[in-house]
C-alpha cells in the first residue's frame, strides 16, 4: 500500500478520501475517528490532511509486530496553541 510516489518524490500528506479508500471505510467514519482523537491528521484551516509516516509506522509496526496495532497511539498528545 505505501508509498505511494507522485512524479519524483514521495507523497508526504493525503486526503481523508484517500486514506478512507486505502482502508476499505467511508470519509466520514475516518473523520469521525480523527475528531475522537482515534487517527492521527493535521488540520489547515477546515482542511484535514494525514501525514504518511503515521501511515507508515502503523503498517510496519503492524508487519514487525504481528499484532493489532491502535490508531490512536499514532495521534499526539500535543495540541495547537
Amino acid at each position: 500500500m505505501l508509498p505511494v510516489q507522485v512524479g519524483d518524490e514521495r507523497r508526504r500528506w493525503y486526503s481523508v478520501a484517500e486514506v478512507a479508500q486505502m482502508f476499505g471505510m467511508s470519509p466520514m467514519t475516518l473523520y469521525r475517528a480523527i475528531s475522537d482523537g482515534e487517527f492521527p491528521a493535521v488540520r489547515i484551516r477546515g482542511r484535514l490532511i494525514v501525514p504518511a509516516k503515521a501511515l507508515e509506522a502503523m503498517e510496519n509496526d503492524a508487519t514487525q509486530l504481528q499484532a493489532l496495532v491502535d490508531a490512536g497511539d499514532y495521534v499526539s498528545s500535543a495540541k495547537a496553541l
